[in-house]
């Protein structure tokens, strides 16, 4: 419903002076067009930083505005709007500010903005600001708090599941990663005397049994802001629960770009064993790198009942793993067992629980020819000095006899699909800087689309000959280990020191995030801070809008079942914070693939200036390049060409459509109106030079590439 509102201290002849109106404008009754662009002003803090990650991640377009640049671009009303074909036009449907007022008092820039979001709606985020009357609030000495919030739990209010953040099932817990740091400073206060505010997210103030707000809705003068009371960046949990909301609270829900949560697990070398680490010689007998010539390999291999955990798992929790296999694993097995296999057996008899992908028939390197006599390894040269490469026949049998042998099992495939072992064939540094030129020969060969790649080692999407790289989270729950304990002693081998008794690479490299202090106790360690800190990180990738899969290893699921604390982390911590229009999703390989690839090319025709949205009433038409995909969020109801838009999700629809060539037009429900720009709400808009083609001084585009002015 539109407000009509009115002030004594900013009259209408002062906004239609403030946005250099021609005063015959005033009483038009044209309904403005409002660009789908977010104004993200920043001082360099990491709360702005973060929501323009966050709208870079969705595929949101946004300029930024660097204060602390010399030469910056000045805002003024000539800035935030002009006229399109005789329409007025809101060059940005939200504003960002680092805090409610960052620029000095009597601001020119400030009363552009202020007057801007009165005569368009535009609402005001304030990414972080001090409670005060200014903001709404009352100040938070004495009668709230200022101080940190680590580890404290706050709630979704009443009217913010109603409202921006009915995604979230109510709790907000902030981390504490680290007592010794303080990660998480806030205000708490309550809404200021007379003050329009409206609580969405609160926490109990220290000392009190009243609450006090950290996120709410200020309505003042005609204006509109989110404040936010507490720090964070981009990687906070708390932040990322909230991330969604802020942006749809600012947008209205209408906005270019999607975001949703994802998890998908890869569990390598099915049917194989993966050998197992010692704690006597801190390597693994077997690995190319543990040069002991009196090592015997100890292997490790699920079992049929390892299966039936699984399988129960997996429907107790409503998520199904991707098993990545090597069938020569079986064969050998039958060979050694006088043609026995229980876990073949099982696995095949269980095989539509599961989703399949290729690993290549026996696992082996198929980049350079490894030379083993040297630790590490190194790539093994012909006379000339060139490098011996596995060759096109070896890796394209590979693939193509595992395929043969998964079809023969019954395995239900998508045959253009494959993970390689150890993802070789790739790049591997510091001794193989460049793909085998064999690779893509063989993957042509085989038809397939895509290929695992390594995320710790290549985290951008790339071609290799036809196929189209899935980059993978490797999670620290190690292939070589079956038992708690081993993966605690391998652990405290990697990241200590040698002084502690470990490898040092923690002291040769200290920018490794986790490495230790001390040992890990081997009884203890594994479930008290190895559990929730691979558990956390991963939630955090969950909760980052990025369908990248996770991967694991077969020996992970046998003995200890050491990946399940782990993944139900994950998956039990996501269910208590969303709403159940909010699930989370779990997709396959080949869908996480498409899904990046077209991310990347979205990206792409933003940076080039490409695509063009804008919104009139409850009409959104968005240009862009024939056959590109368009994503949106739109709110539920909303139709494109007669048909019902995208896929219900976070209380919204959304969802990619390709162009046509032709401009989109998409049809909001009668309940998505905003108010024209008339004698009520504020002056008509601006009549100012014609669109913008290019970024102005001081200026970022969407994917932060600045202009030259």
């Amino acid at each position: 419903m539109k407000r009509t509102l009115r002030t004594a201290v900013v009259t209408a002849g002062a906004l239609i002076a403030a946005l250099g109106l021609p005063a015959g404008t005033a009483h038009a009754d044209t309904t403005p067009r409002i660009d789908l662009r977010v104004l993200v002003v920043s001082d360099g803090g990491p709360s702005t930083d973060a929501i323009a990650a966050e709208l870079a991640a969705a595929g949101t377009p946004y300029t930024l505005i660097d204060l602390t640049r010399p030469g910056r671009t000045v805002i003024d009303a000539g800035f935030l709007a002009d006229t399109v074909d005789g329409r007025p036009r809101a060059r940005f449907q939200a504003v960002v500010l680092p805090d409610d007022n960052p620029f000095p008092a009597g601001s020119a820039e400030m009363a552009a903005l202020a007057a801007y979001e009165r005569a368009y709606d535009i609402p005001q985020v304030d990414a972080y600001t001090y409670a005060r009357p200014e903001a709404g609030l009352q100040y938070p000495l004495p009668g709230g708090y200022a101080g940190s919030l680590d580890g404290k739990e706050a709630q979704v209010t009443a009217a913010g599941r109603a409202g921006p953040f009915g995604y979230l099932d109510g709790a907000v817990p902030f981390e504490d990663n680290d007592p010794a740091v303080g990660e998480s400073y806030a205000y708490l206060s309550k809404p200021a005397a007379g003050a329009d505010f409206t609580p969405y997210v609160e926490a109990p103030i220290p000392g009190q049994s009243a609450k006090g707000a950290l996120v709410g809705e200020y309505r003042h003068d005609g204006r509109r802001e989110l404040v936010v009371t507490f720090v964070y960046n981009r990687y906070q949990q708390q932040f990322r629960l909230l991330a969604r909301g802020i942006v749809e609270w600012m947008t209205g829900g209408v906005h270019l770009g999607a975001a949703r949560n994802y998890f998908s697990v890869h569990v390598d070398d099915v049917f194989a064993a993966d050998d197992r680490w010692n704690s006597t010689l801190d390597c693994t007998p077997g690995d190319v790198d543990c040069a002991d010539p009196n090592a015997t390999p100890d292997p490790i291999r699920m079992t049929a009942a390892d299966v039936d955990h699984a399988v129960a798992w997996q429907h107790d929790k409503d998520f199904t793993l991707d098993f990545a296999y090597n069938g020569v694993g079986s064969v050998d097995h039958r060979q050694d067992h006088d043609g026995a296999d229980a876990l073949a057996d099982r696995l095949i008899a269980r095989r539509g629980e599961f989703r399949w992908i290729n690993h290549t028939y026996s696992h082996p390197f198929l980049g350079c020819v490894q030379d083993t006599t040297v630790v590490p390894w190194k790539c093994a040269t012909d006379a000339d000095g060139s490098t011996r490469w596995t060759s096109r026949a070896e890796i394209s049998d590979e693939i193509a006899t595992n395929r043969v042998w998964g079809h023969g099992a019954g395995l239900p495939l998508h045959d253009d699909e494959l993970v390689t072992g150890e993802h070789s064939g790739t790049k591997v540094l510091p001794q193989q800087p460049e793909d085998n030129p064999n690779l893509a020969l063989a993957l042509d060969d085989n038809d397939i689309a895509w290929l695992g790649s390594d995320n710790s080692r290549e985290p951008a999407q790339r071609r290799v000959g036809p196929a189209t790289t899935v980059p993978r989270y490797p999670m620290n729950v190690f292939y070589n280990a079956g038992r708690a304990a081993e993966q605690v002693d391998e652990y405290n081998w990697i990241y200590t020191s040698r002084a502690q008794g470990g490898s040092g690479i923690c002291e040769d490299n200290p920018q490794t995030s986790t490495c230790l202090p001390a040992p890990l106790d081997p009884a203890t360690g594994y479930a008290a801070h190895i559990v929730p800190l691979e558990t956390r990180i991963a939630l955090g990738h969950v909760l980052s809008n990025d369908p990248k899969p996770h991967f694991i290893h077969q020996s992970n699921l046998a003995e200890d079942r050491i990946a399940y604390p782990v993944l139900d982390g994950v998956l039990d911590g996501y269910r208590a914070l969303f709403a159940e229009d909010t699930p989370l999703l779990n997709p396959r390989m080949r869908d996480i693939g498409a899904e990046l690839r077209r991310r990347a090319a979205w990206q792409a025709a933003l940076r080039a200036g490409e695509v063009t949205a804008y919104r009139i009433g409850t009409a959104v038409t968005v240009d862009a390049p024939d056959e590109l995909a368009v994503t949106a969020t739109l709110p539920a109801g909303t139709t494109l060409a007669g048909a019902a838009f995208g896929e219900a999700y976070a209380g919204a629809v959304s969802g990619w459509t390709p162009a046509t060539g032709t401009p989109l037009a998409f049809t909001l429900p009668p309940s998505a109106t905003v108010p024209a720009a008339d004698d009520t709400d504020g002056p008509a808009p601006a009549t100012g030079p014609a669109p913008r083609t290019r970024v102005p001084a001081g200026v970022t585009d969407p994917v932060g590439h600045t202009a030259d002015g």
